[in-house]
């Protein structure tokens, strides 16, 4: 019945609307697809060769910089990048399960040498500014092979 209805209304009503909507719709179409047009002005003032200034490498909280290390870092030393001079030799670590937190004790040594007998806990573990300290490990190391030989 509504077929009918329409069928006999004159083709001029309808069509007029419909193909009004399909002009607009199409030029919408076409302007949102349109490429942009390079203006000479704007591209004197962009930086030259599209270079991305590097993202900023994310600093490691201890656990994270331990990871990477045999046992867990137990026995080596660590400081914070700030520190001159000040670091810590750990001597346990409790993880929490997802291995980036927990806690961790360490002995403090200023210029190589240990401030205290004890262990303490360390502060600011999950803070991001923690760095690995080879050198101190490894002439230690030396220091103790070479006296055991002599004996």
């Amino acid at each position: 019945m509504a077929t009918g209805l329409l069928a006999r209304r004159a083709p001029s009503t309808i069509e007029q609307p419909s193909s009004l909507f399909r002009c607009t719709f199409s030029f919408l179409r076409n302007l949102s697809t349109a490429t942009p047009i390079n203006n000479p002005a704007e591209n004197a003032t962009a930086p030259t060769g599209g270079a991305k200034k590097p993202k900023r490498k994310k600093k490691k909280n201890l656990f994270e910089v331990a990871q990477f290390l045999p046992n867990w870092g137990i026995g080596y030393h660590m400081a914070k990048t700030h520190w001159s001079g000040v670091s810590y030799e750990i001597t346990k670590i409790n993880l929490y399960k997802d291995g980036r937190h927990g806690k961790a004790w360490g002995i403090a040594h200023k210029d190589g040498t240990p401030a205290a007998d004890a262990p303490k806990k360390i502060s600011g573990v999950h803070k991001r500014c923690w760095k690995y300290i080879p050198n101190l490990k490894r002439t230690e190391e030396s220091a103790s092979k070479q006296e055991l030989p002599a004996v």
